[in-house]
């Protein structure tokens, strides 16, 4: 059977793809992109368009709505799925494409973990790109860790007692994907005296990138998906 290549296209910027990613996604005859809807673009296939060739490799659209109703986003992890097994099975080595890295809060982790269940001998390669985690410490020149401190990494999902409790425990927070929870965040880091040590990054390492070190001016905004605030606690 062919090889399934789970590859990370790093988070906007198409110079942060390793040199094994262009590789592999020069060398495969079938790239799958992800998008949200049927009628969208791929941001992952943006940030790859220079490397891949359209004229001789199949690309691929997989649908990943952006939904939290988990019988929706199994149908779609399912199609998704079933179109990789049958190129797989056809003997076409397959690259889906994550944002970031893969294996990091990417939806290519339940396709992966479908295949795994429906072919037993699934051979399957990964390999790690540039988080936007790394990418937004390095854009907004902010360490994340240095000798025995401790990083915690929050989803959009997390309440505000968690929110706190990772905030009194671990030296630098990193919370994912705030857009839709901002002035809650912002409410709880102002009630910590956290605000001033924050930074807001979005669309990092694209031309719309936007980092931002005074949040009070991000209150009440309607402020991009691709978006995070690092909260750094010492120096």
């Amino acid at each position: 059977m062919a090889k399934l290549y789970g590859v990370g296209v790093g988070p906007g910027d198409p110079e942060l793809l390793t040199i094994k990613a262009m590789r592999i996604l020069q060398s495969v005859p079938v790239v799958c992109v992800p998008r949200s809807s049927y009628d969208s673009d791929s941001f992952a296939l943006s940030i790859v368009e220079g490397v891949i060739d359209k004229a001789r490799q199949e690309i691929i659209p997989l649908i990943f709505p952006m939904s939290k109703d988990k019988d929706i986003t199994k149908k779609f992890w399912d199609e998704s799925a079933i179109i990789i097994e049958e190129k797989l099975k056809a003997g076409k080595d397959v690259a889906c494409i994550s944002i970031g890295d893969p294996f990091f809060y990417s939806t290519f982790i339940y396709v992966f973990e479908n295949l795994k269940e429906r072919l037993k001998d699934l051979a399957v390669e990964i390999v790690p790109g540039v988080s936007s985690v790394n990418a937004s410490s390095a854009a907004a020149i902010l360490p994340l860790a240095k000798a025995n401190e401790r990083v915690a990494v929050l989803p959009a999902t997390y309440e505000k007692e968690m929110l706190s409790d990772a905030l009194k425990n671990y030296d630098t927070i990193v919370l994912m994907k705030v857009n839709r929870v901002f002035d809650e965040v912002l409410a709880v880091l102002e009630e910590m005296g956290l605000k001033d040590k924050s930074v807001f990054i979005s669309r990092c390492g694209t031309a719309e990138q936007r980092i931002v070190w005074n949040l009070d001016l991000l209150k009440g905004k309607e402020l991009d998906y691709l978006s995070m605030i690092i909260v750094r606690k010492q120096g």
